[in-house]
């Protein structure tokens, strides 16, 4: 493993470390932005991702609609075969940084704590940086979230039974579309799911300082994805709360959030002050903060006993704000 002797960190916990130290062996994995086409792809045609979701009883379509300024972006829906009546959406933002990942990548990952509640999920094709960078991401998201409020009949969707779903990058801009939607008096939330959520790009924490150079997400590589997002102005005075929503001062009037992290992750400070704030406010969240648990570590080693607890934690809260028993 990389040498962070120089302040002293949590150990991960033992059954990522197998994992951790394979990874290791291959090499320090170093972002670069000519790596970012690559990123973007998924690693399976759509027809095999559909095959895939048949077999689970589901079935996608794929709608385009307004973006930001009007230009084109494609929005996802997933949701059981054969459903018929209205259900809760689940508003699903894909991670990666704000520079890489897919729409459809890893649909998997949601069957056993949010499509088990037979939810309508929609996972919004948003544009990326550095191409796009901000406002371009959130306010795809903001677009894809109104579009769909608005054509919630179509979508056999329940429009007071919304709920935002984000992880990594895709929590900090379901946080940043939840501020949106207050803001900008847009739909009703009832809830927002922010699985260690990139909400700061002022690259303050300790755990930022703590994990630079070891993990799977590190400090160097969130430097890379504020840097495409925001350019010149990272960790400056003209950055907004929607496009960095750690930066925001006032967190009332929001939906009751889920939030998690692990306590081995670079996000792992952000995250806990983010549900302070959000108690500050008076917004109700639950926190919780996986000893040893890494970045991404609950979809990258699933087996782990601490990853398959967090998948509970995640199914039994969604069950309890949409009143769905598995």
């Amino acid at each position: 493993m990389p040498d962070t002797t120089a302040l002293p960190r949590p150990p991960f916990d033992p059954e990522f470390v197998p994992f951790l130290e394979a990874m290791d062996a291959r090499g320090r994995f170093r972002l670069e932005t000519a790596m970012l086409p690559q990123m973007r792809q998924l690693d399976t045609t759509e027809a095999q991702l559909d095959e895939g979701l048949r077999a689970r009883g589901l079935e996608r379509r794929s709608i385009t609609v307004p973006g930001h300024l009007g230009d084109p972006i494609t929005l996802a829906v997933v949701q059981r075969i054969g459903r018929t009546g209205t259900a809760a959406c689940a508003y699903a933002i894909h991670g990666g940084g704000m520079m890489f990942g897919h729409h459809l990548g890893n649909l998997d990952a949601y069957d056993d704590w949010l499509l088990v509640h037979d939810v309508v999920l929609v996972s919004p094709d948003y544009r990326l940086a550095p191409e796009h960078p901000d406002p371009y991401p959130v306010e795809d998201c903001w677009a894809g979230l109104t579009w769909v409020t608005e054509h919630a009949d179509e979508l056999g969707v329940d429009p007071e039974r919304i709920v935002l779903v984000g992880q990594s990058a895709g929590a900090g801009l379901a946080a940043g579309t939840a501020l949106l939607a207050r803001d900008r008096q847009g739909p009703a939330l009832i809830g927002q799911v922010l699985v260690s959520p990139m909400l700061d790009d002022r690259d303050a924490t300790l755990s930022a300082r703590q994990f630079d150079g070891v993990g799977v997400a590190d400090r160097e590589m969130t430097r890379f994805g504020w840097d495409a997002y925001l350019g010149d102005r990272r960790g400056g005075d003209d950055v907004s709360i929607y496009a960095a929503p750690g930066r925001a001062t006032d967190l009332t009037c929001l939906p009751p959030a889920y939030v998690d992290c692990g306590s081995t992750e670079v996000f792992r400070d952000e995250t806990v002050a983010y549900a302070s704030a959000l108690w500050a406010a008076g917004v109700q969240a639950e926190l919780h903060v996986w000893p040893g648990a890494f970045h991404g570590s609950t979809s990258m080693v699933p087996g782990a006993t601490l990853s398959r607890r967090a998948v509970t934690a995640l199914r039994d809260w969604t069950g309890r704000l949409l009143g769905s028993t598995p």
